[in-house]
């Protein structure tokens, strides 16, 4: 049971973490979902916390990359193989939408990336730009800055408020939730009565544009069942609102990864990117292959795997099996860890039917295949409500920053950060009940 905060030192862990519970609004941020509360922020070395910051701008000129090599493959300019691959699976109505001439410099203003906590840094494992958790570490931000107010909580107090209400001219917007995505309605609405400005949680299946702009909380493949989000669509590319995220489809692909990698690409990216940050990238991508089944030369190998067909990867052995597959968008299981298996945490059959998916699925859902790098191990402690105690978590952490690009000037504010961390014998890092869930704090 939780103790009553009144019979308790108000400093004291428990207190805090007493705190927490009691700060939760009434309807909680996602429907049916728990996490374990620690007593304090989980803490980030100054190093970390510069290195994150410098993040932001880094990946939306990596964006800007990938939507200017996009648009040349599509143009002729660049291979064609490239949009090919990042349209399968996709509506042709759709493509021309987001192709409007009204749209050629739009980009998502909201980039949350899923980084791993490794021993020697960061690791990433997909870009996300309509992520959820943004009420969730507002609000978080928020509590824990006020439980402990000698800890400085990366983006401060009130960051992820201001840098969302930066991401419109107007600093107001119409919020459009899916029923697919009505888990987070409730972080939403929170956040929505939290900012300034006048905003408003509206359903996407029925919404009627105005004048008003649109932050876009849906997934493009769930398109066709929303008219109301297919209607904001056509307005935005008519030039008569402003809506984040745009309709990309290409740009939601984890395969962006991959294109990073490839070695005919190599000499665009480093161009485009400015070999300094090309290298900066580099340093935090993992190795990622689009699994392609079409055939390789007799001559040649698919690289650093040492294989002419991603088929003979169901021979790998268990400590040759340190990859993940997942889908890489566009598909209802593409987010929420859905599609993702990592090769040495199942049985050898299990991984070879991941395999065969994988091949069979290329046409309209490629996937994507990612080396595995584990976290480190950290130990951080939480309350136990069964007990009353606070005990202690060895963990690996999945930190989520938060940047926010301003409507105004294009600048990239790092709003705050999402830790989560879960029991060291989980493999995939995702929020779950026995995960601890906490804002990143400065480690004084």
């Amino acid at each position: 049971m939780i103790p009553d905060s009144s019979i308790v030192s108000p400093c004291s862990p428990v207190d805090r973490a007493k705190r927490v519970y009691d700060s939760f609004p009434d309807r909680g941020f996602f429907a049916e979902k728990s996490w374990r509360v620690s007593p304090e922020a989980f803490p980030l070395s100054k190093k970390e916390v510069k290195r994150l910051e410098r993040l932001g701008p880094l990946f939306l000129k990596f964006q800007q990359a990938a939507d200017l090599i996009y648009r040349r493959s599509r143009k002729g300019s660049l291979p064609s193989w490239i949009s090919e691959y990042l349209d399968r699976g996709k509506p042709k109505s759709l493509l021309d939408l987001g192709t409007a001439p009204s749209l050629v410099e739009a980009l998502p203003r909201v980039i949350r990336p899923d980084l791993i906590l490794t021993e020697s840094g960061f690791t990433i494992c997909e870009l996300d730009s309509v992520p959820g958790g943004i009420g969730l570490t507002a609000w978080l931000s928020e509590v824990y800055a006020d439980i402990d107010k000698q800890s400085e909580i990366v983006g401060g107090s009130d960051g992820m408020l201001t840098g969302f209400t930066s991401i419109f001219p107007q600093g107001e917007a119409d919020i459009l939730v899916s029923e697919e995505a009505a888990d987070y309605r409730p972080e939403m609405e929170w956040l929505s009565g939290r900012l300034a400005g006048d905003w408003r949680v509206k359903e996407a299946e029925s919404y009627s544009p105005s004048d008003r702009d649109v932050y876009r909380f849906f997934e493009l493949f769930d398109l066709a069942n929303l008219s109301g989000g297919l209607a904001v669509g056509e307005a935005a590319s008519e030039g008569k609102i402003d809506l984040t995220s745009p309709f990309k489809p290409w740009l939601e692909e984890k395969m962006w990864l991959a294109l990073f990698r490839s070695r005919p690409l190599q000499e665009v990216w480093r161009r485009e990117l400015r070999d300094g940050n090309w290298r900066r990238l580099r340093e935090i991508f993992p190795m990622s292959w689009v699994i392609d089944p079409s055939e390789v030369p007799h001559h040649a190998v698919i690289p650093e795997l040492g294989i002419q067909s991603f088929s003979e990867m169901k021979q790998f052995s268990q400590t040759e099996r340190d990859l993940v597959l997942k889908l890489s968008g566009f598909n209802e299981r593409a987010w929420g860890s859905r599609s993702v298996t990592i090769g040495s945490d199942v049985s050898q059959l299990g991984w070879a039917e991941a395999v065969d998916e994988a091949l069979q699925s290329f046409e309209n859902a490629p996937f994507v295949l990612q080396r595995f790098h584990s976290g480190r191990l950290v130990k951080h402690p939480w309350f136990n409500p069964e007990t009353g105690n606070i005990e202690e978590l060895e963990g690996r952490v999945r930190l989520c920053p938060y940047y926010f690009v301003s409507a105004q000037d294009q600048s990239v504010k790092l709003g705050g950060a999402l830790a989560t961390i879960c029991p060291s014998d989980k493999k995939m890092l995702h929020g779950m009940s026995d995960a601890i869930l906490a804002p990143c704090r400065l480690d004084s």
